[in-house]
């Protein structure tokens, strides 16, 4: 066998992996992490089980990204862990400057783990004169030379299809679900989604839970500026958790919370995968009715943004499933339809 050789072998059929399994698996695999969410990245590389790779990432006086690899990682498989969220430009060219420091090296494949995608949310055309964001971005990473794609909820699914290469799209309500349900709270539990666009969503959470769905109709006048219209769905005297994919400003999930209590839910939960919480986000959610709110860590938050009322649960365990799914050319599929259960992780 030589020595660079990316090897792939059938895991054995026991329900936890055996040491010789684990041994293998992760011969010819790469992590890297860039300077997003370190924290995250060695999560992910325990899960995985093995050590980060031992790279030099700087940031110049002028703002330029210096990336140096301390290792060899011919003929690798390389996963590159960076969320693309703020500040969204600075980390976007760190990945492709990491991309292109992998690809130089020789890597066998590079595989860019975007946990949070950066502009997600300019995906269309919905004006005239303005930019698709979202598939510049998916542009600049292949280009860049980035073999494969492993994302999570994406604020809309079709952005799998910017990319010419393949994506691992994967879902937060598996975890989310198993922190509802390790807690008890989805007894007399109802899944809200705070807008049409996120019953896929909502009905996938509902699934775990066995719960029934509702939907609140709103009307957004301007950017990051929401107006409560209508229920659709039964929440009186019940439990309601609300999901989306993101919190940005709060300024929706709060007034649909505000909404449910007004219709006659005894109390709101809310669930997000991406807790960006910028501008008055964090004073919104402390004077709303929302009695938790539980999100993932695919964002690093500052000390000053994690209230009481904020939960994290951590996506590390997750992606560090797929990334071995990816290396050992196993599916993926299982991790959309299976709670996860963190404490078997």
């Amino acid at each position: 066998m030589e020595k660079n050789q990316i090897v792939r072998i059938k895991y054995c059929d026991y329900a936890d992996l055996c040491s010789e399994c684990v041994r293998f698996s992760v011969f010819g695999m790469k992590i890297i992490s860039g300077t997003a969410h370190r924290e995250l990245a060695e999560r992910i590389a325990q899960s995985v089980g093995i050590q980060l790779t031992n790279v030099t990432v700087n940031t110049f006086p002028d703002g330029e990204s210096f990336v140096k690899i301390n290792e060899n990682i011919r003929g690798k498989d390389v996963f590159l862990i960076q969320p693309t969220c703020p500040p969204t430009n600075h980390n976007i060219m760190e990945l492709c400057v990491m991309v292109d420091a992998a690809r130089r090296a020789s890597a066998g494949r590079i595989t860019a783990v975007v946990p949070f995608f950066g502009y997600a949310r300019q995906d269309r055309k919905d004006q005239p004169r303005v930019p698709i964001t979202a598939k510049l971005v998916a542009n600049l990473l292949t280009a860049a030379g980035v073999d494969r794609v492993l994302t999570m909820d994406l604020h809309a699914a079709q952005i799998q299809g910017f990319f010419d290469i393949p994506v691992d799209h994967l879902m937060g309500a598996p975890l989310l679900a198993d922190y509802f349900l390790t807690n008890g709270l989805d007894k007399d539990a109802v899944v809200v989604s705070p807008d049409h666009g996120g019953v896929t969503r909502a009905r996938k959470l509902a699934e775990f839970l066995k719960s029934p769905i509702a939907i609140i109709d709103k009307r957004r006048p301007r950017a990051n500026v929401a107006e409560i219209m209508n229920i659709i769905g039964s929440v009186d005297g019940k439990r309601c958790v609300l999901i989306d994919d993101m919190i940005d400003t709060a300024g929706t999930i709060t007034l649909a919370a505000q909404a449910l209590m007004d219709a006659g839910a005894i109390e709101v939960y809310a669930c997000a995968t991406h807790p960006v919480l910028s501008g008055p986000a964090i004073e919104r959610i402390e004077k709303s009715p929302i009695k938790q709110l539980v999100v993932t860590d695919s964002i690093q938050l500052p000390e000053e943004k994690q209230i009481d009322k904020l939960v994290q649960v951590s996506v590390g365990p997750l992606i560090g499933d797929a990334i071995k799914r990816i290396h050992e050319n196993k599916p993926v599929s299982p991790l959309f339809t299976n709670r996860f259960r963190r404490d078997q992780h």
